[in-house]
């Protein structure tokens, strides 16, 4: 059944892994909007943003011209419990579609923390623990983030406190547990612990909570402890920047079988594993070097790409944070408690909202259940069980393999599959019970939230 060319999965040496970490934006010919201080609206400096986060990740997150930073030995030598990652060439998935087309996939799943996220995590934590200091704040979706914080965290001896989106505390008690196991406080936001947390309880009475409810919470309570940053799992040009390694890694796997991707598809949320995953080839399509369809695929429950608009907004719902320009549907959306927490943030990275604006990536929103459907489809035939963020990328990559079986083309399709779904069996559960359900917000549901963006630049 295999071509004999190309193994089912592409292994690199440790000699192959990247040394450096590649910014995209060094290559971007329209920069990524500054982030701005929601007084003055001009941008942040180093000084004012050194109250919440480490010294050395301030200047990564403001570095615009350097192509490639190195990545310390110390975080090498971390990388290399589990990477590099396995490219895997899909060939049950094909022959079950019966398509001409060829998928592969990057696996970022195969870590205790069971994502892509501890490749920024362990970064995170070493600067931190460089920078002297005692511990670190964080805020986590569905968890992986949390959990990948959490075991960097123990690695490196500091002490690291979580807010989780209470729908997600309550969906997924066991990834809750394993942060727990690794020394992390986890606390659901909102919470009474913070005063921003007692202000969205008192105006969301019972409100499942968001990403950017536990990132206020986060951000308070590290300005409030000395001795202690606010680190962030997905959004920063920083995090996208350590994420790079993934994008890095699968190109280097593609080129050495001679492989090249007509198409890469990444689920977006944040924007932290599209980024990494596709920074390499949206380099080459820069530079004019080389083409590529890049994908973006976003739940329909939380459409900031494809319903959302190009402005300036805070990150945070208690808007304590700077301010991003970036595709937003309003600090002040709550979306729907869907399965997939990961992705459940109203607004998206800068980097990607601006290569979206420039026309050099696309973005589709899809459903829930069609996204389980994919997923379940996946599992059957992988043998992987897939973490309901990255059963986006799946559908996605499913609908275009099947366009090609219409076609008759042969088109190298590449996705990234960000983890597993094994603390996920409650939204698994549903699916195989006929009882999950779509939601897609109303225009009314868009509005309030648009309703609420900040007085923008230009004004």
């Amino acid at each position: 059944m295999a071509n004999e060319k190309i193994p089912y999965k592409i292994y690199l040496t440790e000699e192959e892994m990247p040394k450096n970490w590649y910014n995209l934006r060094a290559d971007m010919r329209v920069k990524p909007a500054p982030l701005l201080n929601p007084g003055t609206l001009e941008p942040m400096t180093a000084k004012e943003l050194s109250a919440v986060f480490c010294d050395e990740l301030i200047a990564q997150e403001l570095d615009n011209t350097t192509p490639e930073i190195p990545i310390p030995d110390e975080i090498r030598s971390f990388y290399r419990m589990y990477r590099p990652s396995p490219l895997v060439r899909a060939y049950c998935l094909e022959e079950k579609l019966d398509t001409p087309a060829h998928i592969y996939y990057k696996f970022e799943g195969n870590n205790t923390s069971g994502s892509h996220k501890l490749n920024s995590a362990i970064a995170q934590a070493y600067y931190a623990k460089k920078q002297g200091l005692r511990g670190v704040t964080t805020e986590t979706g569905a968890g992986q983030w949390g959990t990948a914080l959490s075991m960097a965290c123990a690695y490196l001896g500091l002490d690291c406190k979580v807010y989780m989106v209470k729908v997600s505390y309550e969906q997924k008690p066991f990834r809750r547990e394993v942060m727990r196991t690794y020394g992390a406080s986890v606390t659901p936001s909102p919470s009474m612990e913070t005063s921003v947390g007692r202000k969205i309880l008192a105006e969301h009475p019972g409100t499942t909570g968001s990403l950017g409810c536990a990132i206020s919470e986060a951000v308070e309570a590290a300005a409030a402890n000395p001795g202690y940053r606010y680190v962030l799992g997905s959004v920063l040009n920083q995090v996208l920047l350590h994420q790079s390694i993934i994008g890095l890694e699968t190109k280097t796997a593609l080129d050495k079988y001679g492989i090249v991707p007509d198409m890469i598809i990444g689920c977006a949320g944040g924007g932290s594993n599209l980024g990494g995953l596709i920074a390499p080839f949206m380099g080459e399509k820069l530079r004019g070097e080389r083409d590529y369809r890049i994908i973006a695929v976003e739940p329909a429950s939380c459409p900031s790409f494809t319903r959302g608009k190009f402005a300036y907004d805070f990150c945070d719902t208690g808007m304590i944070c700077p301010l991003a320009k970036m595709y937003t549907l309003g600090a002040g959306f709550i979306p729907s408690p869907n399965h997939a927490g990961g992705l459940r943030f109203h607004g998206m990275s800068p980097v990607l909202s601006q290569l979206f604006h420039d026309g050099l990536m696309e973005a589709r929103a899809v459903e829930q259940t069609s996204v389980f459907e994919a997923a379940e489809l996946f599992a059957r035939t992988e043998g992987i069980l897939p973490a309901p963020e990255s059963s986006h990328a799946i559908r996605a990559a499913i609908d275009e393999a099947l366009k090609c079986k219409e076609t008759g083309e042969a088109k190298n399709i590449v996705f990234g599959l960000t983890g597993t779904g094994y603390f996920d069996l409650v939204a698994y559960e549903q699916y195989n019970n006929g009882t999950m359900t779509d939601y897609i917000p109303t225009d009314e549901d868009l509005a309030a939230g648009f309703a609420g963006l900040p007085r923008q630049p230009q004004e």
